[in-house]
């Protein structure tokens, strides 16, 4: 496993539990301001909207050749959580990972930011 591989599934680990602590929170997990908490940090969840035309498959690492673990459909808000450098999709090696219920990465290509861009992982 190389060191990136590595890092990512460290940082998914991290947000996965820090998406349980929040959902454990009636109070954090009705923050209407788009932040998400754990263990006394604060990380903005930041927003996107999804303009590929049938879609876009989610995948469990930032490559089109990873496992599909979800899907968003055209037009469909999403929050995202960080971003990371993955596959090139049609000119652009960014992937986002999104926390709408399931932790899973998309590509940004498909992505409009509604907002500032998201922070790196």
């Amino acid at each position: 496993m190389s060191l990136r591989t590595a890092l990512t599934r460290i940082g998914i680990a991290a947000a996965g539990g820090a998406l349980v602590v929040g959902a454990a929170s009636p109070a954090l997990a009705n923050d209407d301001w788009g932040h998400h908490h754990n263990n006394n940090s604060h990380h903005k969840l930041y927003k996107g909207v999804v303009t590929a035309p049938g879609g876009l498959n989610l995948r469990d690492r930032p490559t089109r050749g990873s496992a599909v673990v979800g899907f968003v459909g055209h037009g469909q808000k999403v929050s995202i959580f960080c971003k990371t450098s993955g596959e090139n999709v049609q000119g652009n090696h960014l992937w986002y990972l999104l926390a709408d219920g399931t932790w899973a990465w998309a590509t940004a290509r498909f992505i409009d930011n509604i907002g500032p861009a998201p922070r790196w992982c």
